[in-house]
């Protein structure tokens, strides 16, 4: 499943280069992302929490993505990746499961998270209201699917002890996009993507300010909150990444 992301990516290339030849706008950019974590996670066992016995911290992530504008009546495309790894030692004052294998108290182990993220979102934009608002103000709704990458593993040398878990999960999310231009060269952004269903959840939430200082070139600044609650195939995690971003792209 490491190599899975390339499959990802490769499909939105696949995506993406008929369109571009129709597209009417294009944007992309690529950022860095400080993902500060929180929450548990667990796999058919005891609740480990990813800060305080993890031990997991901030990281610092490469993520990217591409806007195409369509025209006429062919909606809109949004590709975005994100990759997400830790890999820390922790300890735990009590023994504890994971899978079917039980890890030893006060006893130093080593674990890893994988959570990457492929986005593909389908939208339009919402009628008349960019030019009712004289270029301000514009609205996208849409669907996004996001495959998620998911793999974690626990193994304490010691003991010889090891165990891990992998899965690709597909989530249909809705998406909502704002953008705001008060003056030409400056920008505000919100992004939202979501699903609630049986307790689940998975929350995806971008503000960013874009500047425009010359050309099709901007640079942006903004915040990005993530939070997943699942429970598939034996995986029960309920976790919170936040942290700030900066950009570099182009847009025409």
């Amino acid at each position: 499943m490491r190599k899975g992301w390339v499959l990802y990516l490769l499909m939105g290339v696949f995506l993406l280069i008929p369109n571009v030849v129709f597209a009417l706008g294009l944007e992309g950019s690529v950022g860095v992302w400080q993902q500060d974590p929180s929450g548990y996670i667990s796999y058919k066992g005891d609740c480990l929490s990813v800060d305080n016995e993890l031990k997991y911290d901030n990281e610092n992530k490469l993520f990217a993505r591409v806007k195409i504008d369509m025209p006429l009546f062919i909606p809109n495309i949004y590709l975005m990746y994100t990759p997400m790894y830790f890999k820390e030692n922790g300890i735990k004052s009590t023994d504890f499961s994971f899978g079917d294998v039980t890890f030893h108290k006060d006893v130093e182990f080593n674990s890893e998270l994988r959570l990457n993220h492929f986005d593909a979102a389908i939208y339009y934009g919402i009628p008349f209201l960019h030019t009712l608002s004289a270029g301000i103000l514009n609205v996208d709704v849409g669907l996004n699917c996001r495959i998620l990458d998911f793999y974690a593993k626990v193994k304490q040398d010691q003991f010889g002890l090891s165990k891990s878990k992998s899965a690709t999960i597909p989530i249909p999310m809705a998406y909502v996009g704002v953008q705001v231009s008060p003056i030409k060269l400056i920008t505000i952004e919100g992004e939202g993507r979501g699903i609630s269903y049986n307790g689940n959840g998975y929350y995806d939430l971008i503000g960013r300010i874009k500047i425009s200082p010359f050309g099709p070139l901007f640079i942006s600044g903004g915040y990005r909150y993530e939070k997943i609650k699942i429970d598939y195939v034996d995986i029960d995690s309920s976790i919170e990444f936040k942290g700030p971003f900066v950009e570099l792209g182009f847009s025409f």
